[in-house]
């Protein structure tokens, strides 16, 4: 690891993914969400085994939930993205689709978070606007986050490039990334790769990582 003004600055993905030092966000995996791709099963299989290699590397966990208001408390953006979203120009025909109580909302089964791991409600794209994620993190002494979740072109771009600018690594495990949109999807990564905020990676390489924390 290289070193400057007594600062270490980690270059490689193992020694960016210390597990005292990294945690693992896996982003929207969500019943509503998951149903609007094309291939869930998979997306969700690669999600579980890197969420299992954090586990038994004993590395912080933290889920995020896309969270839909009543219309009654929606504003302007809201509405606007809602309508975009449902391909209507009519705010009367929007339905939210993530109320808090709803089956879409919830997390699928298969990754059921812990006791000890942090869940988190969010209304926008990026993990960090507005939640507790970046207090929480920084508390723990992280400086690193590995990502994995759906979708990458809506949500998990925008939280890699604001995870960067509050000076957190990113560690995008592009495999265990779902996409509504495949082509947007590759612009996301390819943007991410251009930018070089993030670290990318797949599953394999990053279990394979994580089985040298235990």
């Amino acid at each position: 690891m290289k070193t400057a003004y007594g600062l270490g600055i980690p270059e490689t993905l193992e020694e960016v993914c210390d597990r005292d030092r990294v945690a693992l966000l896996v982003y929207d995996m969500q019943a509503g969400i998951l149903s609007q791709l094309k291939n869930p099963e998979q997306i969700t299989l690669q999600v579980l085994k890197v969420l299992i290699a954090a586990r038994k590397a004993k590395v912080r966990v933290f889920f995020s939930r896309h969270l839909s208001l009543p219309k009654e408390l929606m504003g302007m953006f809201q509405f606007r993205m809602a309508m975009a979203w449902q391909l209507t120009d009519s705010p009367e025909q929007v339905n939210p689709w993530f109320l808090r109580d709803a089956p879409e909302f919830q997390i699928t089964p298969e990754l059921e978070p812990r006791e000890t791991e942090g869940v988190f409600d969010k209304l926008t794209m990026s993990a960090f606007e507005g939640t507790w994620l970046d207090f929480a993190l920084r508390d723990c002494g992280i400086n690193a986050f590995i990502i994995v979740g759906v979708a990458t072109e809506i949500g998990i771009e925008p939280t890699a490039r604001h995870g960067a600018d509050l000076g957190y690594i990113p560690v995008l495990v592009t495999d265990a990334c779902g996409a509504g949109d495949e082509e947007a999807a590759k612009r996301s990564i390819e943007s991410l790769k251009f930018t070089g905020d993030a670290i990318l990676t797949d599953t394999a390489t990053i279990c394979a990582v994580l089985e040298q924390q235990h």
